[in-house]
């Protein structure tokens, strides 16, 4: 491992090993936390690994130990946790916690599972947080779909037809391109949403291909000319419509960027020529999402006394509960640790400019100067207040 280690070796493997599903009314517990932390030691470690070239031990472990399934099932109960659970909690009478930050925790968690899985792949106010941070998550989850698609001709059938047939990933993908949810316009100038936050993109920069556009089109690259894949597509009249747009999109200083769409070129001009195909008719059995639907069964009728139990058992935590979990939390996320896993230099949350000064009080955000700062302050500020009741509880 690097020369900056958060976990030795065997520290990592007995973290690994001990990596378990929780039934959904356990989410939040005091085990389910303890798992939490040993996954953000294990996706800090994983990231420190790969920023210095050394190897893929988490991966190895995660794979040899078979975890990676179980990080699969947590990241599936947490989202039916926030779709079932959470919107009860909210409704109960006696839901007025003093402290939000363990409910953020249990949130936040969906982010660092796939944040982990996107680290040892590619390297071979709280409404407000939680809406950036399904944002974040998507784009990680795109990131992931493309690293699928790499193997795609080794998929199994009923993986290969749930792609193509159920969830007709092609037209996602152009769906994806024509709205391009990862770039915008502020303020008249161009912004994407790159390493966790929207930044300006010089006007230099502007025809250079983001990451996200990139993992578009190898996803739709691997799907489209796989021979296997394109034996099971069905090209109807609309598929075909919607891939054919592709040709208004597929310029000259794209393919320049990334030559292997020259090949995607040629296969849309053929499409175009060809006869589409009536719908297929033929009997494939699917499988189900077997792991929604066990958890669904096991807890169907049970939400409200799910969200009942929680509120009294784990999101009431005493002032004694609060500081020991704040002293573990500042263990977990160490500041050194942190920053030299940044992918780069802190920018201005404000102006994106490379930033020197951090908020004081929560340590979270970072800022080029003062005036700033204060710009900053109607949107930072309940976020800034919900990270320092934590840091009072220390």
């Amino acid at each position: 491992m690097g020369d900056l280690e958060l976990l030795l070796p065997g520290e990592a493997a007995v973290l690994v090993l001990g990596l378990r599903s929780f039934p959904l009314r356990e989410i939040g517990s005091e085990g389910w936390n303890q798992q939490h932390e040993n996954l953000e030691k294990l996706n800090m470690q994983a990231i420190l690994d790969a920023t210095a070239s050394q190897g893929e031990p988490i991966q190895e472990l995660l794979v040899t130990h078979g975890k990676i399934p179980t990080l699969v099932e947590e990241l599936i109960a947490v989202e039916m946790w926030k779709q079932k659970v959470f919107p009860v909690l909210c409704r109960l009478e006696d839901f007025k916690p003093q402290n939000t930050f363990p409910i953020y925790m249990v949130v936040h968690h969906e982010a660092s599972i796939i944040n982990l899985l996107e680290t040892v792949f590619f390297h071979k106010e709280l409404q407000k947080q939680a809406e950036l941070m399904e944002f974040e998550i998507a784009s990680k989850a795109l990131s992931v779909l493309r690293y699928i698609t790499d193997c795609v001709d080794s998929l199994s059938l009923s993986t290969l037809n749930r792609m193509l047939s159920t969830h007709n990933l092609p037209c996602l993908l152009v769906e994806l391109l024509e709205h391009n949810p990862w770039s915008r316009r502020e303020g008249g100038k161009l912004q994407q949403f790159e390493g966790g936050r929207w930044q300006t993109v010089a006007p230099s920069e502007q025809q250079k291909l983001s990451k996200l556009d990139g993992q578009v089109w190898i996803a739709l690259y691997n799907l489209l000319l796989s021979h296997e894949a394109r034996a099971r597509y069905c090209f109807t009249s609309f598929a075909k419509g919607q891939l054919l747009k592709l040709q208004a999109f597929l310029t000259d200083t794209l393919v320049d960027q990334l030559p292997n769409l020259a090949g995607l070129q040629g296969f849309l001009a053929h499409l175009a020529l060809t006869e589409t195909q009536p719908p297929k008719k033929d009997l494939v059995l699917e499988q189900i999402p077997e792991i929604w639907e066990r958890l669904e069964r096991e807890n169907r009728g049970k939400w409200q006394a799910i969200a009942k139990y929680q509120l009294r058992h784990v999101f009431s935590p005493s002032e004694q509960d609060l500081q020991l979990q704040a002293r573990r939390w500042a263990e977990t996320y160490r500041l050194d640790v942190l920053e030299a896993i940044a992918p780069e230099r802190p920018r201005c949350a404000y102006c994106s400019a490379e930033a020197s000064k951090r908020c004081s009080r929560c340590q979270n955000e970072w800022y080029c100067c003062r005036e700033c700062q204060v710009k900053h302050w109607e949107k930072h500020g309940k976020a800034c207040v919900l990270a320092a009741q934590g840091d009072r509880a220390k």
